[in-house]
Parts: C-alpha cells; sequence; structure tokens
C-alpha cells in the first residue's frame, strides 16, 4: 500500500552568513566565511533546532561561504553534512531557477532547506509568499509553509510564512 504525502510542505530559505573579503585573491566562489560568519550560522542552527523541525533534504550552492553555512546548520540539525545536496544552479540564482529547483524536489521531503545568495532569495521569498522583505540579511532564514501535497502544486504567493530570524533580530 502506497502511503499518502503529507497535505503541507515546509521549505526553509537560508542565505549565506558573513563572508570575508579579508582574501582579494580568492574568487568570489571562494570565498569564506568571515568570524562573525563562522558565529552566526550555528547560532542560526541553535534558533532552528528550538523550532523541533528537521529538513528531509538540504540543497545548498556549492559556493564556499554557502556549503559551509548549511554544514554549521546542519550539524546543530543533527544532519551529516554528508547528506547535503549541493547544486551549482543556486549560486547567484534568479528566483526563478530556485522555483524550478523546488518544483522537482522528490515529494517524500516534506521540509526542505535551501542555502544560496541574494539577491535570488529575497526575490524568491516575495514571490512564493506574502512577506514584504527588502532584504534577506545574511545567515537570515525564512521558513514558508505551502498546503500542497508536491513540491510540483507550489505557486506564486501561495506560501505562508511561519519563521523568519537573522543573526542581529537578538543582538
Amino acid at each position: 500500500m502506497k502511503s499518502k504525502q503529507q497535505a503541507n510542505k515546509k521549505l526553509f530559505i537560508v542565505r549565506h552568513a558573513k563572508s570575508s573579503w579579508d582574501h582579494p585573491h580568492l574568487s568570489d566562489f571562494e570565498r569564506p566565511l568571515n568570524n562573525r560568519g563562522s558565529m552566526d550560522a550555528p547560532e542560526m542552527g541553535d534558533r532552528l533546532v528550538t523550532l523541533g523541525l528537521k529538513p528531509d533534504l538540504i540543497i545548498s550552492s556549492p559556493a564556499n561561504r554557502a556549503i559551509t553555512t548549511a554544514r554549521e546548520i546542519s550539524i546543530k540539525l543533527g544532519i551529516e553534512p554528508t547528506d547535503i545536496r549541493q547544486n551549482a544552479d543556486l549560486y547567484h540564482a534568479h528566483a526563478s531557477t530556485m522555483r524550478r529547483i523546488i518544483s522537482q524536489t522528490r515529494d517524500e521531503h516534506n521540509i526542505i532547506m535551501l542555502f544560496g545568495h541574494n539577491p535570488g532569495l529575497t526575490y524568491l521569498i516575495e514571490d512564493l509568499c506574502d512577506f514584504d522583505l527588502d532584504n534577506l540579511p545574511t545567515c537570515g532564514v525564512c521558513g514558508i509553509e505551502f498546503e500542497v501535497e508536491s513540491w510540483a502544486e507550489v505557486l506564486h504567493k501561495d506560501g505562508m510564512k511561519f519563521f523568519y530570524d537573522f543573526p542581529k533580530s537578538k543582538a
């Protein structure tokens, strides 16, 4: 007997933590986190733990600052960093590219976490729900819930924001 998919899907959209500009010889893709970013990522992981929601799938841009942020947060969530799926299409992706990636996610994954870059992530949030956001801050996290059974059913402005936090919000 085939089990019915959960009647809602949750998406966490996460911008990479603050990156370092101290190494001008490095490409944008290779830039590491700075000291603040290295502290903010685990802190945001701790805040996410309090929600009691564990992603079924983590997808990240392979850029150093994004994958490092994803690894730090995944450790706090009790997920092996080796389980993070890297997708090169997320590097400086447009909202439409990220929507395609989301819509192609297997429906057995009810909670997914997507790590990437601005401005695409901010546009994605505004596209998926009625949350008016000027700019998703570094290491900012937005959780959006959809009352759908399939990621392919996610529509424009169809989601409802259920979580929003960023490092300086509790400074």
